[in-house]
């Protein structure tokens, strides 16, 4: 309240608004704390992951008995920030985010703020956006690099503007493949989090019409006018469809193997990987075995993933189709 640009009139705003965290990781550890301590009056936190030891390093809400525990991240998360601020509230949701729900979980909401880390849910998270008039803002982080871009519906290029398609499976770098340091994490959050104040407060004046990059490691930063990416023919937010709604997408995708204790993971574009480079990149993930037709990465909890050249994949070891995506998303990027 003390912060002119705030104040008491702004606080107020804040206790009153809704906002929808997508993604409990890195990024939306940071993210639900910024919300949650300044006292955003309602949190929805949607993830569809269980802590894991190797989580710690970055996503900065959870603790060894959070991962002894295989807690999920979104129930984990509440609890801790509940001890925080118990005058706000906060909605756990563990779920995979898709087309079957993706309207119920974000469109209630003034705000959403991706924590994710692959391009199909943020293309999801673009297309309810575009839809239903809800800003959203877009973050991402790997390695020491980081970007962001604050979307507004009609007034803003969407993220579809900006990119056409997300990137194919298996060609950009994971946090589990390339690593992150915990810093680039905070930067892209924090960066994230002011934007979301200067919406929920009303001071569009001040929001960036820009999209903003950092590499923190080599003291890089760019920050790149978008203002006249809009494209009229836009499949999303200049001709309306929208395909990531569209149940055919993800029914294509998944598919239980009945009786074999594996789930099939089939890319609605295929890919041309290369497995002698992926059996390089997953190495020290894993026991690694492959021949020229297919890659077997064998991990300690007895799954394996067979990851095929036009990235498909197998996971043996569960029936679970969204332990099957987290795993597929973790290793190879969706």
């Amino acid at each position: 309240m003390l912060f002119p640009p705030i104040g008491e009139a702004g606080q107020a705003k804040l206790l009153s608004s809704r906002v929808a965290i997508v993604g409990m990781g890195a990024l939306g550890t940071v993210l639900a704390n910024h919300m949650v301590r300044a006292g955003v009056g309602f949190v929805r936190l949607i993830d569809r992951d269980f802590v894991e030891a190797s989580n710690l390093q970055r996503q900065m809400l959870y603790d060894e008995a959070d991962a002894a525990g295989s807690a999920p991240k979104a129930e984990a998360a509440a609890a801790r920030l509940r001890a925080a601020n118990s005058g706000v509230t906060l909605e756990p949701v563990v779920a995979d985010l898709n087309w079957s729900n993706a309207e119920e979980l974000l469109g209630d909401v003034q705000l959403i703020l991706d924590g994710t880390d692959n391009f199909s849910v943020r293309f999801l998270i673009n297309d309810v956006s575009v839809k239903l008039g809800i800003p959203w803002i877009y973050g991402g982080a790997v390695s020491s690099r980081g970007v962001s871009l604050t979307i507004r519906p009609g007034e803003t290029p969407c993220l579809r503007c900006m990119f056409g398609q997300p990137p194919a499976q298996g060609t950009t770098e994971t946090c589990d493949t390339a690593g992150v340091i915990g810093p680039i994490i905070h930067t892209v959050a924090s960066y994230q989090a002011t934007e979301a104040f200067k919406l929920l407060v009303g001071a569009q004046e001040a929001l960036s019409r820009k999209m903003v990059h950092w590499d923190l490691w080599y003291n890089q930063y760019a920050a790149v006018d978008v203002a006249k990416a809009r494209k009229n023919d836009c499949p999303c937010c200049g001709k309306r469809t929208f395909e990531y709604l569209d149940a055919s997408q993800e029914e294509e995708t998944i598919q239980t193997l009945c009786g074999r204790n594996s789930v099939q993971i089939q890319p609605v574009r295929p890919s041309r990987l290369s497995l002698g480079d992926w059996a390089d990149k997953l190495r020290s993930v894993g026991r690694i075995e492959h021949n020229p037709f297919l890659l077997k990465l064998h991990l300690e909890s007895d799954i394996t993933l067979v990851l095929f050249p036009d990235g498909r994949m197998i996971v043996q070891g569960t029936d679970d189709p969204v332990q099957a995506k987290s795993l597929y998303s973790r290793y190879i990027g969706m």
